[in-house]
């Protein structure tokens, strides 16, 4: 019995551990760093605080919604299959400082 819980302790934190936002620059680089490094098909570059500016006053939500959904060559979701909300934040985040 002491063993079954145990798993099901190690189970219930590894399911938690999911639920954690990816660190930006993780997600930068692994789905977004193709296209925003070097301003791909007009995407804002990376570190482009200028660039980044009126995105960002249209809001963080307006902002991942448009990840979500696609704008012009991105396509939707970016280049990332298995981010949530906050991951996209994350990123947004990263790459506009």
């Amino acid at each position: 019995m002491k063993k079954l819980l145990a798993m099901s302790a190690v189970a219930a934190l590894t399911l938690s551990a999911n639920v954690f936002a990816q660190d930006g620059e993780a997600v930068y680089t692994k789905a977004c760093q193709v296209c925003h490094s070097m301003g791909v098909a007009g995407a804002p570059k990376a570190h482009d605080a200028a660039a980044w500016e009126p995105r960002l006053a249209k809001g963080m939500d307006a902002l991942i919604g448009t990840v979500k959904s696609g704008m012009n060559a991105m396509p939707p979701g970016g280049m990332c299959t298995d981010c949530s909300d906050e991951d996209y934040k994350a990123a947004i985040e990263f790459m506009s400082k």
